[in-house]
């Protein structure tokens, strides 16, 4: 675990390029991999940040730092495990048995839909951390929704107003 430790200290001094003893975004950006040689989504890594910042700076220490990494492990090992042809993403079939896995049950329309939302490449597949944001966004709304469905229908009635703030006050 000291050694573990040590890595982790080693990856968040390199990526700590003010010597503030926190990382923002853009840092930890630079710090993550999303296994196609392309930088790690923007919006994924404000996600992320926004889960671990436990003091709302908009930074996150190396405590933070730690867990986060391990999130992102514990992410990257459930992403191969669905990714049955090892391409490196995720294509509709596999996302499909990745939530329903999770317990989703949904058409497969919706999971084209998902395909498209989260495909920033335009190749119909979900790199890494797009599925990492899509798990979470998905999670997040799912939670929200549950709030109004007292009596788990999978059946809610809201006036407007209210859906556009159960969807903007989401933290996602």
């Amino acid at each position: 675990m000291a050694q573990d430790q040590a890595f982790l200290w080693q990856v968040f001094q390199s990526v700590d390029k003010d010597r503030s003893g926190r990382i923002a975004s853009t840092e930890l950006q630079a710090a993550l991999s999303n296994g196609t040689w392309t930088p790690f989504n923007p919006e994924t890594v404000r996600l992320m940040i926004g889960m671990f910042d436990k003091d709302a700076s908009g930074t996150i220490d190396f405590n933070e730092f730690a867990s986060l990494w391990k999130y992102v492990t514990d992410w990257q090992a459930c992403f191969r495990g669905f990714d049955r042809d090892n391409s490196g993403t995720i294509d509709g079939y596999e996302l499909k048995n990745a939530l329903t896995s999770f317990g989703y049950r949904l058409s497969d329309a919706f999971y084209n839909l998902l395909v498209r939302k989260f495909d920033r490449q335009g190749r119909q597949t979900v790199a890494f951390d797009d599925f990492i944001q899509c798990c979470v966004v998905l999670q997040t709304l799912t939670s929200s929704f549950r709030q109004y469905d007292t009596n788990q229908s999978g059946v809610i009635s809201v006036g407007y107003e209210q859906f556009l703030t159960l969807v903007f006050s989401v933290r996602a």
